[in-house]
């Protein structure tokens, strides 16, 4: 691995202001630690060929909307980059929703204050339940996004199950083929 990482509460600038605020206050965010990168390269695969990290060992935060009755509630997935979340099975039916789909980008970009490619499940709005699969945890260290594109954080994939509304799910998603 190629990162230049440094503790993560010691460097604010390299996060999305909600991202910063959460690290601060949660006590899982003591782990975190943070390095720039190449905004043009915040792409899983580009991110990972170029930095040295396993596919395995990134995880995406993906955001899904589900509808029930005219409601639209959200729900934030985390996967392994070698997993895709099963929006249609289990994370439909966990959010109680009839349909599920990936929410409008701009959508998650507004109610976040974190950037496309940058999302993470580290300082979303409250009332988001974070579904975790649980190859997440199992991973000794794993890369997420940090709000912005221009950094990631590493930590401990078990410290994630301990994020205000986590639940860590057997089975959310599937292997990529």
């Amino acid at each position: 691995m190629n990162l230049d990482l440094s503790p993560a509460r010691s460097r604010p600038e390299l996060l999305a202001k909600p991202v910063a605020a959460a690290l601060a206050e949660w006590p899982g965010g003591a782990e975190a630690e943070v390095a720039p990168i190449d905004p043009e390269l915040a792409d899983t695969v580009a991110f990972c060929e170029h930095y040295g990290v396993g596919l395995p060992e990134s995880a995406n935060c993906v955001v899904v909307a589900g509808k029930r009755g005219g409601v639209t509630s959200y729900a934030a997935c985390l996967v392994t980059a070698v997993t895709r979340a099963d929006v249609n099975g289990v994370v439909r039916r966990r959010m109680d929703a009839r349909k599920a789909t990936f929410a409008p980008l701009d959508d998650v970009v507004a109610a976040t204050g974190m950037e496309f490619g940058g999302i993470t499940p580290v300082g979303l709005p409250d009332e988001w339940p974070i579904l975790i699969d649980s190859r997440v945890v199992e991973q000794p260290h794993v890369v997420i996004g940090s709000g912005i594109r221009g950094s990631k954080l590493w930590m401990p994939g078990a410290s994630l199950a301990t994020l205000p509304g986590a639940e860590v799910i057997e089975g959310l998603a599937n292997p990529v083929s």
